[in-house]
């Protein structure tokens, strides 16, 4: 396979056809760059929908899609995806440019007619936002309870369930037989049965996240899932992980854009269970020594607010606990850095994760130290 040009070919001017599930009908897009750099594809989508097309021609005096929906303000639906070109679109021919300028938005998934159909219903004069009929985002709680299970499952074909701390895939795909997407979170969670996800015949898109509990036996397998075109796994067993990749990286030629990051050994999970900042090991732009320090950082805070709040709880003692840890991140990150928005907010949550364990250990409120420990970091830290 040639890295200078996407696994199914492509090229600048072809028009891509697709069934929307949101449409109720097929829409259209053009693409309009390729960058083999950066493996992306841009893709204008266009103000079109009808029944399935033959070829361009077929689509008539096509206009490229402005969204005037909420606050959009007339800007092209126009955004970079990775290359792939997904197996359930199609090319239909080519165009010359409706548009020249670049593209500066990215997005994973190739669009598939739902800013479109936002726009017709904002159109139509309904303010109120616009929902897909056919998805449901639910936690692993709402998705058991008995009183709204029946109402949950009609119809449903796009699913996302997080907050997962245990979930059998055999109920799952009992219950809602008719998915084309499926995402599943949790946090350390565990998932049990996932070979059954190969009796879901129709699923397009597969995602888990930091779920465990499967092994390579589980492997969805392309002759049980014939659409499937997107697999994205992160924080899940290596055996899994390698099984996944050997069973659909062949298939990027024929439209599967595969992801798999973050694959965990048993050990590793063992080891990290109540390690707050897991999730920046193997992260990119951060590097792994980095990681080693932080997470050595985390536990000697962790270590000095437990010992102050059994002994006694000194609010200035803690607020130099705080201290120590904005400061401790302060050089760590001088030195090559990686703190950004999403790794702060992660520090943050580390202390109130630490804080959850010793009241939970001592048995008291901790509000007061709480909210000292934070006073400390946030005057001392530049990240």
């Amino acid at each position: 396979m040639r890295r200078d040009q996407p696994p199914r070919l492509v090229a600048v001017g072809d028009v891509v056809a697709v069934y929307s599930e949101a449409l109720g009908a097929w829409t259209a897009s053009q693409i309009t760059g390729i960058d083999p750099a950066a493996q992306c594809a841009a893709v204008l989508e266009l103000d079109w929908s009808g029944p399935e097309p033959a070829a361009v021609a077929d689509l008539g005096d096509v206009q490229p899609l402005r969204l005037t929906h909420h606050s959009w303000g007339g800007t092209l639906s126009h955004c970079n995806h990775a290359w792939v070109l997904p197996r359930s679109f199609t090319v239909i021919g080519s165009l010359p440019l409706l548009v020249t300028e670049p593209s500066y938005s990215y997005a994973s998934a190739w669009g598939r007619g739902e800013q479109l159909a936002r726009q017709r219903h904002w159109d139509s004069g309904n303010r109120k936002d616009w929902n897909a009929p056919y998805a449901l985002t639910c936690t692993a709680e709402e998705l058991a309870a008995e009183h709204t299970r029946d109402a949950l499952r009609a119809g449903v074909k796009h699913l996302t369930v997080h907050g997962i701390t245990r979930l059998d895939c055999t109920h799952l795909v009992a219950a809602f037989p008719d998915l084309t997407r499926l995402s599943l979170s949790g946090n350390l969670g565990t998932l049990t049965s996932a070979a059954a996800l190969n009796q879901l015949p129709r699923l397009q898109a597969l995602t888990i996240s930091e779920l465990f509990g499967m092994d390579a036996s589980d492997c969805l397998l392309p002759r049980h899932v014939p659409e499937v075109e997107e697999v994205s796994l992160y924080g899940i067993p290596a055996d899994y992980a390698t099984a996944m990749r050997k069973t659909w990286r062949p298939h990027a030629g024929h439209g599967v854009e595969l992801d798999v990051r973050g694959a965990r050994k048993p050990e590793w999970v063992a080891a990290n269970a109540t390690n707050p900042l897991r999730d920046w090991d193997g992260r990119e732009h951060i590097p792994r020594t980095g990681y080693r320090k932080a997470v050595a950082q985390y536990k000697a805070t962790r270590d000095a607010f437990l010992a102050e709040v059994t002994g006694g709880e000194d609010h200035g003692n803690i607020v130099e606990i705080g201290r120590g840890f904005g400061a401790a991140f302060n050089a760590l990150d001088s030195r090559s850095p990686f703190i950004e928005t999403v790794e702060r907010e992660e520090l943050f949550d580390a202390l109130d994760f630490l804080a959850d364990e010793a009241q939970t250990a001592t048995g008291r409120d901790l509000t007061a130290a709480r909210a000292a420990l934070i006073e400390g970091a946030n005057s001392s830290r530049d990240w």
